[in-house]
């Protein structure tokens, strides 16, 4: 495999993205980050969003169209992340797990108005992961200029 592919999902519902709050067990280090996750064999990318929203936030999504594909450094040199838009659908929104990674644990859910990043917390704000792409998704879906 050349590098890898993330595949996250933007669920966004009257103007706010669902964000994850990750925890990482050894290091006691939590961050905020877009749900999402690896494609398993087999899998097309929209089953993998559709298996990745419900593991991670146990919604069920309507996966719309990617919305950025961009190589992501802060992963490695060939890290791809994928974005898709999605739309709930369904199911009950609670923080579920991360099958993939027993280091990590998501440790809440969190609805971030994409009109408004005044209010959004500081330590998001200064994230060198999540906080640059939800700019640039924030200027994609016209939110910025």
């Amino acid at each position: 495999m050349d590098g890898y592919i993330r595949y996250q999902g933007l669920i966004i519902q009257d103007h706010k993205i669902l964000l994850i709050r990750g925890y990482e067990i050894q290091t006691g280090i939590s961050f905020w980050v877009i749900p999402g996750g690896h494609r398993e064999a087999g899998e097309s990318e929209e089953e993998c969003l559709v298996r990745e929203m419900r593991e991670e936030t146990h919604l069920e999504v309507r996966v719309e169209k990617l919305l950025i594909e961009q190589t992501f450094p802060l992963d490695g040199p060939d890290a791809v992340n994928k974005s898709f838009l999605c739309i709930p659908v369904g199911g009950q929104l609670k923080p579920g797990l991360e099958p993939e990674d027993d280091n990590f644990e998501i440790a809440a859910l969190r609805w971030f108005n994409l009109r408004d990043e005044k209010n959004w917390s500081k330590d998001l704000q200064k994230d060198p992961y999540t906080y640059p792409q939800l700019v640039k998704i924030r200027k994609i879906l016209g939110y910025t200029t």
